[in-house]
C-alpha cells in the first residue's frame, strides 16, 4: 500500500516551519501532496499560483533526497473532499504549540467523523522553528524587518519583490 499524506495550509508565505513539516512527511510516506487552502474570505499576500510555485521549489530537492514524490494542489472545499480526490490514506499537521493542538484536535475529531478512512497524524515542531507563523513572518516583511532567519532564501526574494510591486497607501 502506498503512503499517501496530505498537508494542508495557506502557506502565506512558506515559512521554515513548513519546511520542517514537509521536510520529516517526506520521510514517513511514499508520496506527499501539499494542499494550498483557497478561502474566498482571505486576502493572501500571494496568489494560490505563486504559493504552489514556492512549495515545489522548495520541497522538490526535499522529497527527491528522500525518494518521495511531491505534489501541489489547491482546493477550496473541505480538507477531507481534497484528501479523498488526491487519494490520500493519511492527513499530516503540524503543531507548534497547546493552542495549535487545541484546534487540530477540534479539526481532526471532525475530519474523522467525515472521512474515518483517513487518519490524521501529528508532527511537532522542531523547536528551532516553534515560534514561526506566516501571519508573522507578512507583518516582519511590511514593516521592513528581516526575515532571513523565517523562511527560505526563495521565499525571502520572492516577498521582498511582491511587497516592493505592491503600491503603497498614499493617504
Amino acid at each position: 500500500m502506498i503512503r499517501k499524506a496530505l498537508y494542508t495550509g495557506t502557506f502565506d508565505p512558506l515559512t521554515n516551519g513548513h519546511v520542517d513539516i514537509i521536510k520529516r512527511a517526506v520521510r514517513l510516506c511514499d508520496e506527499l501532496v501539499v494542499g494550498i487552502g483557497v478561502h474566498p474570505n482571505k486576502m493572501p499576500l500571494f496568489s494560490a499560483e505563486e504559493r504552489a510555485e514556492l512549495v515545489r521549489r522548495v520541497g522538490a530537492h526535499l522529497a527527491g533526497a528522500q525518494s518521495c514524490k511531491l505534489s501541489v494542489l489547491t482546493f477550496s472545499g473541505l480538507t477531507v473532499t481534497a484528501a479523498r480526490e488526491a487519494g490520500a490514506t493519511l492527513l499530516l499537521r503540524g503543531l507548534r504549540d497547546g493552542t495549535d493542538l487545541d484546534y487540530e484536535m477540534e479539526m481532526a475529531g471532525a475530519n474523522a467523523m467525515l472521512a474515518p478512512e483517513i487518519p490524521t497524524v501529528f508532527l511537532a515542531a522542531s523547536p528551532s522553528v516553534r515560534h514561526i507563523a506566516a501571519t508573522l513572518v507578512r507583518q516582519i516583511a511590511l514593516l521592513g524587518g528581516d526575515i532571513s532567519s523565517f523562511v527560505p532564501d526563495v521565499v525571502a526574494a520572492a516577498l521582498a519583490e511582491k511587497i516592493r510591486r505592491t503600491p503603497k497607501d498614499e493617504s
